[in-house]
Order: structure tokens, then sequence, then C-alpha cells
């Protein structure tokens, strides 16, 4: 097999749960051999398709796809400016397509290319959403119920938004427990509305309630999603520090780092950075500085398994845990991903994990299964999963903009989502 070479490349699009997946299929000289990756950027599909279509896809034609450090290194500088999310999430794909090839010719799950088992499950968290602290805990324990031990706790999502295009915007407050409201000016723009103060004072007591009604075994989790300012995010950790969070998710935005050194210094919550990082080195210094605990890494966007893989060694050197993004905007191929990461990394912490329905199952065979609150591959040859390409056009994309991107403050502020 000394003439393998990449033969064609394809991009497919479907949407089998109702948000815009991109997939990428490798296809070789030798027959019946291909990979597939994950390059979801669901805000931006028609661009990352063209990124490949019309850039990778001609760069890649002819070369050796079992030379995948070599592609990957190339491939990232061949269009001298780099690491942008599109490009990157176009990347990914190939990168992961690439593993995949791998891991058929050696006739292995990848994992095993990546030093093998480190654990024979993967735990995993899911949402735990409502409107009240009573409906957040009926969620929690309903997970708990299927085996879940670990849960991520929201009240209305986002910064307890959950209203678009209004003038009211409902918050739930700590100590009243009743819903208030908040004018709005008139001619107010589209948007998700949410009240950042009224949040950050409603989550101690989600978590006072939580803890004494669930106990202390049951690991939670909360994302600020960037939401609130920096010093209340502060102030927020240190509210949150009796009740033992697990960890304390982006509490500060990328543009806010800075404000990781106060985090450390003034409290004991854990803290999970770095989902909407793009390039790798985005974590060096708060890995190094031990500013974090879990680094919060999008496989789909920062390269594929290439990079993630470096950067998981490289955090275990400093006593940091990966917690890899695991959305509903990433397809099965990309979940797969993740669960091979999980599976080979020593410093493994959790992964978020999102339920798949019927639809993709069909369209994805062979992705991962999930039983009392653990994930298992199906240990076929390279990342296990194949996909069906008529099953998939079935569900076709649509190519908008999520309405959750679109945050606003009650005076109509557009804000980070």
């Amino acid at each position: 097999m000394n003439e393998l070479i990449i033969r064609d490349i394809k991009v497919i699009l479907t949407a089998p749960s109702g948000i815009d997946l991109v997939v990428v299929k490798v296809e070789t000289s030798e027959p019946d051999l291909y990979g597939l990756g994950c390059a979801t950027f669901t805000q931006r599909i028609h661009a990352v398709k063209s990124a490949i279509d019309d850039y990778l896809k001609p760069f890649l034609i002819g070369k050796d796809p079992r030379r995948i450090e070599d592609i990957w290194q190339s491939a990232n500088v061949s269009g001298y400016w780099r690491n942008g999310p599109i490009m990157n999430n176009a990347l990914s794909g190939i990168d992961m397509a690439l593993w995949d090839i791998k891991g058929k010719l050696a006739n292995l799950p990848v994992y095993e290319l990546l030093g093998g088992k480190c654990r024979d499950g993967i735990p995993l968290y899911r949402h735990a959403d409502g409107p009240d602290e009573l409906a957040v805990e009926e969620s929690v324990l309903a997970l708990m119920e299927e085996g879940y031990q670990y849960a991520r706790c929201q009240m209305g999502m986002y910064g307890g938004s959950g209203t678009t295009d209004t003038r009211l915007i409902n918050t739930v407050y700590e100590k009243s427990k009743r819903i208030t409201s908040k004018r709005s000016p008139k001619n107010t723009q589209p948007g998700q509305y949410f009240d950042p103060e009224a949040y950050a004072k409603s989550i101690e007591g989600l978590f006072d309630h939580l803890r004494n009604k669930l106990g202390p075994n049951i690991e939670l989790i909360h994302d600020v999603h960037e939401r609130i300012s920096p010093i209340e995010a502060v102030r927020l950790a240190k509210k949150l520090e009796p009740y033992h969070l697990f960890y304390l998710e982006d509490p500060v935005a990328p543009e806010n780092l800075e404000w990781l050194k106060m985090f450390r210094e003034q409290v004991t919550t854990p803290i999970a950075v770095g989902e909407l990082f793009t390039n790798i080195n985005e974590w060096k210094p708060i890995i190094a500085n031990q500013q974090i605990d879990f680094i919060r890494c999008h496989v789909s966007t920062v390269g594929g398994i290439t990079p993630a893989k470096k950067i998981a060694v490289f955090s275990e050197l400093y006593g940091v845990r990966t917690a890899w993004h695991g959305p509903g905007d990433i397809s099965p191929v990309g979940v797969a991903a993740n669960l091979h990461l999980d599976t080979s990394s020593p410093n493994f912490g959790i992964q978020e994990w999102t339920l798949m329905n019927d639809a993709l199952k069909e369209v994805f065979p062979g992705a991962p299964t999930v039983e009392e609150g653990f994930a298992y591959l199906n240990d076929k040859p390279g990342l296990g999963i194949t996909i069906n390409e008529e099953e998939a056009k079935k569900y076709p994309v649509r190519g908008g903009i999520p309405s959750w991107t679109l945050a606003r403050t009650p005076d109509g502020t557009a804000v980070k989502p």
C-alpha cells in the first residue's frame, strides 16, 4: 500500500437533530478506505464548506493520508494567516478523517494509536435546567435516576435568558423566590435578552438549594458563559465556594483572561475555560501559570485530534484536566473524536454529553452509546463510526444564525453570547 494517496474530499452538510452539521469524508486510492471528520461551525457552515472545497481539497489531493502531522502543519500555514475558526474547523474535519484512516489501516481504534486505554468508560455530565430552583432540582434528580453522577445546572439557561424580541425580561431573584421584570426601552432590537445583575444574584440561591436537597455526592457544574462583568464573576465564584462545584465554566471571556490571575488569588472554586479558543497557543499562559483547572476545548475548532492531544499532554504536566466541549452542534463523528481522546488521556476530567436522537443514530451508524452515565466506544478500527449519505440528504441544513448568539441586556445592548 505504498502508493496510498488522497483521491477526493467531500463535504456533507446535514441536520438530523435540527442543528446544522459539517462532516468531511476523505477518500483514498484504496477502494473503500476513507475517513470521516467533524468540521462543524454551525454559525458559518457554508464558509467552512468553501474553505475545504476551494482551498484544502486542492492542497491535499495526491498527498499520502498517513502523514498526519506533516499535513496538519503544512495545511495550517498554507494560507499564511492562521488559526481563525473557519479554517480551523475545516482543518479539524480533515485531521479527524486522517486519524480515522490511520486507525483503519492499523486495524485499531484511534485511542490505541494515542497511547491506549486509561479508563474503561467515560463519565459524562448532562445539562439540568429549569425556570426556578425546584425545577432544576427535579431535572438533576432525573439525571441521577439515569445514573449520571455529574450535572451542569442552569436556571433559565445562560444568564437566566429565555425571551426574544421583548420588552420584559423575566429573572429569578435569590431571596424573594418570585419572578420580577425589568423594563426595556421602546423599539428594542430582536435578540435573546437577559439581565446580568439579576442572574448573578440568583445563582448562589440555586446552589444552596441544590446542595441542601441533593447532598454532597452529586457533582455540580455551572456555566457563566461570560455573561457578567469580570469582577461580578469573581464575586460569584467566591459565593459558590461553600457548595463545592466541580467547576465554574467560562466566568470570563477570552478577551478578559488577565482576570484569571485574580480568580486564582481570591477563590478556590475550580475554573474551566476555553471553548471559544481557536489557537492552541491561547492555552499556554493560563495552563503554565496554573490559572485554570479544566480545559474546555472544542476539538472541532482547534484543528482536530492532532493539536487536542498536544493540549491534553501539556495540561497534564501542570495538573490541569480535560473537559472537551460536547454540545449539540458537533456531529457524532466529533463526539467520537472526543471520546478517543478521553479514553487515552490520563488527565481526563469529565465529558459534556448531549443526547442523540434517532435520526442522528440512523445517519451516523456506530455512534457511541451511553449506559448509567458512562459513554462507550464500539472499539471498531479508526473512530468507529460511519455515515449513511442517503439518510443524511433527508435532513437539509438551514444555514442561518442561531438566535442564542444574539444576546442583549435589558436596555438593548448587544453583549457576549
